[in-house]
């Protein structure tokens, strides 16, 4: 388990086995890669970032995971696995999960974002670079990445 500060000075703590803080996590986060790039969503506030959102009343959180994605890129999952789970004290809980995308479907609004973005490769200083949202400046999305490494998750070009 890790355990560290958010952008906001949050505790995070962040782990790579099964559902370690709540059988029911409120909320998703897909890292997605669609033709050997990651897929991301431009949200207007917060910047470039990894689908995600709340676990809506009646769906699983697997079923979360392929509605946001949908919602705020278009990408269709061909295939979904849990990586982990992380928690924002005092009581938001996030499954992250790692999305290969089947196809990209262009929606008539992607809601509360501008819609999808494909990056070749992720930027080494993504922690400075102003583009990019707070969500993707902290601990959890270079462990997520050598958690997706060690499993082999990808077969494209190198994470």
């Amino acid at each position: 388990m890790y355990t560290f500060f958010d952008y906001y000075g949050n505790r995070v703590r962040l782990s790579f086995t099964d559902h370690p803080f709540s059988a029911h996590p409120g909320h998703v986060w897909i890292i997605c890669r669609y033709h050997g790039q990651w897929l991301l969503t431009d949200h207007p506030r917060r910047g470039l970032e990894f689908p995600g959102g709340k676990v809506e009343k009646g769906e699983t959180p697997e079923q979360a995971a392929i509605r946001e994605v949908k919602e705020e890129t278009g990408g269709l999952i061909r295939s979904l696995t849990y990586i982990g789970q992380y928690q924002v004290e005092p009581d938001m809980v996030k499954n992250i999960y790692f999305a290969e995308i089947a196809a990209m479907v262009k929606q008539p609004s992607y809601l509360e974002t501008n819609g999808p973005v494909l990056l070749p490769t992720l930027p080494e200083n993504i922690r400075t670079d102003k583009r990019f949202s707070f969500i993707m400046k902290d601990e959890v999305l270079p462990r997520a990445l050598e958690e997706i490494k060690r499993r082999s998750l990808s077969c494209h070009e190198r994470l």
